[in-house]
Parts: structure tokens; C-alpha cells; sequence
């Protein structure tokens, strides 16, 4: 990975979040979070299979904010919810971390539950300005990981190991385009999902608010991951 001066860069990053992260939240904060009948209208959360093998989550290794090595194994006996994500992401970052910090609230607490948020922008994600964003924005529990490292092994960590798309896009806004979504990871690692009307796993959370819709993703999974704590 190239070495470059991250203080300009990091001073940006802070100017721009203390200034533009907290508009974003009052508006999000207004919303109080709906319940709807068809939270529990399921009995058991779905295994995401590719060609009828249940997935588990890749191998990896990564540096988190406080520079220390993180690999899947140490989220092994964890439920755990997975992002990718960039600081310096000027649209739906924001809201996803928002509703992530709702997770990390609630549950973050546990010594079974992590969260683990890949940044699609390791060259200026440094563990340095991971552990400012994660100041920033509030970060209380230890378990909430936010982890850096060779750009090639995170891609395809993004779009092979999970299959949510990241890109390198310097036509969008930020540089970088990548899907909302949250991925949950049971104790032992495979990837679960509820199922949608017609008996499929909707597969992934959406991270961000629809406003179409009563029923929310951030529902559905802190619903989800009480079930995989509690039964699990």
C-alpha cells in the first residue's frame, strides 16, 4: 500500500463530518423505529447457500482502528454484522453507520456480538483516520471493528466473498460506489438471513432508511440478531 501524508486529509474528514454527520443524524433520529406484525412471522433465520452449500464468511485479515491484526476466527462464537464502507463517503455511509451505531447499542455490550466494517478505501482509510471516524462518530463498545488493509484482498472480500458490490467510480460522488447493505454472521459463521413472501433469504439488510416502506432493514436485523443470540 503507498505511504502518503494522512494529516490534511484526516483535518477534511473531521471538518466535514462534525459539520455534515450531525445534520444527517437529527434527520434520521426523527424517525422513531416502526415494529411491524411481520417481524416475527418466521421461525427460523435461513442459511445463504451458493449451489446448495451454506456460505461461510472468507478468510481475512485485516489492521482495525487501534492498529491491531483482526481476522474471522476472532469473530468465531460471535453474531456479527458486516459493511463496507469509506470516511470519507458523502451519502449513504452516514445513514448506514447511524443505524449501525443503533446495533452496536444495543448489543455491543455482549461478548457473543461484533461488528465488522471494511473500509473500499484503505488508502486513505488508514487505522489512524479509522480510529478519528470512529471518535467521531461515537464509537462506545470495544466490539465494533473498523478494519484496513491491501486493496485488492477487500475487493474481493466485497464482491467475491460476500457478493455486495464496491468499486472504484471517480464519476460518483466521494470516488467510490458500493451497495447499503448489512450482512449477518451467526457463532459459527455462516451467513443468515430471514426469508422473503415467496420462501427465499432476502439474503442482505438494507443499511439505509426506505421510506416506501414501514418495515425497515435496520428492524429486521436487530430482530434477527436477538434470535441468533437467544437461540443460538
Amino acid at each position: 500500500m503507498k505511504k502518503y501524508s494522512y494529516v490534511g486529509i484526516s483535518f477534511v474528514v473531521l471538518i466535514f463530518g462534525i459539520w455534515f454527520f450531525p445534520k444527517i443524524m437529527d434527520r434520521i433520529d426523527q424517525r422513531e423505529v416502526s415494529y411491524d406484525t411481520r417481524l416475527d412471522n418466521f421461525n427460523e433465520l435461513s442459511y445463504v447457500k451458493l449451489n446448495d452449500v451454506k456460505r461461510k464468511v472468507p478468510g481475512f485479515v485485516f489492521l482495525n482502528q487501534d492498529s491491531l491484526y483482526v481476522s474471522n476466527e476472532d469473530f468465531l462464537g460471535k453474531v456479527f454484522v458486516v459493511e463496507f464502507f469509506f470516511t470519507r463517503c458523502p451519502s449513504i455511509c452516514i445513514e448506514m453507520n447511524k443505524n449501525m451505531k443503533i446495533l452496536d447499542e444495543e448489543f455491543g455490550s455482549r461478548n457473543d456480538f461484533g461488528i465488522a466494517s471494511f473500509t473500499i478505501d484503505p488508502e486513505n482509510d488508514t487505522p489512524k483516520v479509522l480510529k478519528q471516524y470512529s471518535e467521531l462518530i461515537d464509537v462506545k463498545s470495544k466490539n465494533w471493528h473498523f478494519l484496513t488493509g491491501n486493496i485488492n484482498d477487500i475487493y474481493d472480500l466485497s464482491n467475491s466473498g460476500f457478493n455486495i458490490f464496491s468499486s472504484v467510480n471517480p464519476n460518483v460522488a466521494g470516488g467510490f460506489e458500493h451497495q447499503g447493505f448489512f450482512a449477518l454472521i451467526d457463532k459459527e459463521g455462516y451467513i443468515r438471513s430471514r426469508e422473503n413472501g415467496l420462501g427465499s433469504p432476502i439474503v442482505y439488510y438494507l443499511g439505509i432508511n426506505d421510506e416506501s416502506t414501514s418495515l425497515q432493514g435496520i428492524d429486521m436485523i436487530r430482530n434477527d440478531i436477538k434470535k441468533l443470540l437467544d437461540y443460538e
